[in-house]
């Protein structure tokens, strides 16, 4: 569940040169502002595009975020200086594009269920030990985001009258918000308890050269890869690895996102090493060209990975065959051989067997 303490929107107009900062917050007690807001943090909080990163030394928003969250800095006042941020970088852009700014703090009490779960046994375990203690050991993860929420083309009617008599008309807006299910390329999240930043941006072309302005601007921070891009480096160092020894790589591959889907749940870090050991535990020679590859791609040590962003990326496997034919199935079941099973034929094809179906049905 996530619950939003404050929320603000500020709005640009590049076209008039116009900049509108709002004193203040979004009423979040009409349900349709709360749902909105909610939806786009929750998006973003869970995305597998998000790049990880810390505040180098000497940051000035570092500075400004700590004061915040120990209540020595106002929540509109840090908006209004943040949208004044974005408003002097944006227009500097060659293609600024219309957007406003949402700024927002917020809790997640699903992060609760993920430490819970990191202590326990089981996930049923975790969650009756902490109803038993009427709390869960750790408050709920505290975040402040700001999001770019870049604004589109709408067509909407226009109820008026001329001369008397009623006339609707088709006009067009530019002022229409994006969806909640829309994709948002910019936006940053700061942990209130580590200080830890999760982000994501786009180059921009700012007097003839790319620039990134949270990151390398505003936040002042070290990047990582994200979530996405190491595990996708990950299940492809796998695949070679499995193609170059001769086994299926379907099977590997499948293996590999089981791990990290269990790593995710657990503890929401996911280690690359340990994804060779795991696929590869009874080739030694293999586990040992899958560590070489690794290092030769520089992946991190550790990965942070949100459970719902590890779920969609590794919940389940597809594969399709040259003879046109696509499977999916659940990546758990990868050694699970009472219930698929691949096999190599003498010739050189294969042979997928699925077992234990009681129904099948057409979707």
């Amino acid at each position: 569940m996530l619950k939003v303490r404050n929320a603000i929107l500020h709005v640009f107009d590049f076209e008039t040169g116009g900049k509108y900062l709002s004193d203040r917050e979004l009423d979040l007690s009409e349900r349709p502002t709360r749902s909105y807001v909610q939806r786009h943090l929750r998006k973003v909080s869970t995305s597998p595009e998000s790049h990880h990163g810390e505040f180098c030394e000497g940051s000035t928003f570092a500075e400004k975020i700590a004061d915040y969250f120990a209540g020595r800095e106002e929540f509109v006042a840090l908006s209004q200086e943040i949208g004044v941020y974005f408003w002097e970088e944006l227009r500097k852009s060659d293609d600024p594009g219309q957007c406003d700014v949402l700024v927002a703090d917020f809790e997640d009490t699903d992060a609760v269920q993920g430490k819970a779960q990191a202590a326990g046994t089981t996930v049923g375990d975790a969650l009756a030990k902490a109803m038993e203690q009427d709390a869960y050991d750790a408050p709920p993860a505290r975040r402040f985001a700001v999001i770019l929420l870049p604004r589109r083309q709408a067509f909407v009617h226009d109820l008026r009258s001329v001369d008397g008599q009623a006339s609707n008309d088709v006009v067009r807006t530019d002022a229409a918000l994006p969806n909640p299910t829309q994709k948002v390329e910019s936006y940053l999240l700061v942990d209130a308890d580590t200080l830890a930043i999760d982000f994501n941006d786009r180059p921009r072309q700012i007097a003839g050269r790319d620039s990134l302005i949270i990151p390398d601007g505003l936040l002042q921070c070290s990047t990582q890869a994200s979530s996405r891009e190491v595990i996708a480096s990950v299940t492809k160092i796998v695949e070679d690895v499995a193609e170059e020894y001769g086994i299926t790589p379907a099977l590997a591959v499948s293996e590999a996102k089981a791990y990290v889907a269990e790593r995710a749940e657990m503890g929401e870090v996911v280690l690359p090493q340990e994804v060779g050991e795991r696929v590869f535990e009874d080739a030694p020679q293999m586990r040992e060209t899958y560590e070489r590859k690794a290092r030769e791609e520089r992946l991190p040590e550790e990965v942070p990975v949100r459970r719902g962003a590890a779920n969609r990326m590794t919940k389940n496997h597809r594969i399709r065959t040259d003879t046109g034919i696509e499977i999916t199935f659940p990546s758990d079941l990868a050694r699970k051989p009472e219930l698929i099973e691949f096999e190599r034929e003498e010739d050189g094809t294969m042979r997928i067997t699925i077992k234990g179906i009681t129904h099948i049905e057409n979707r």
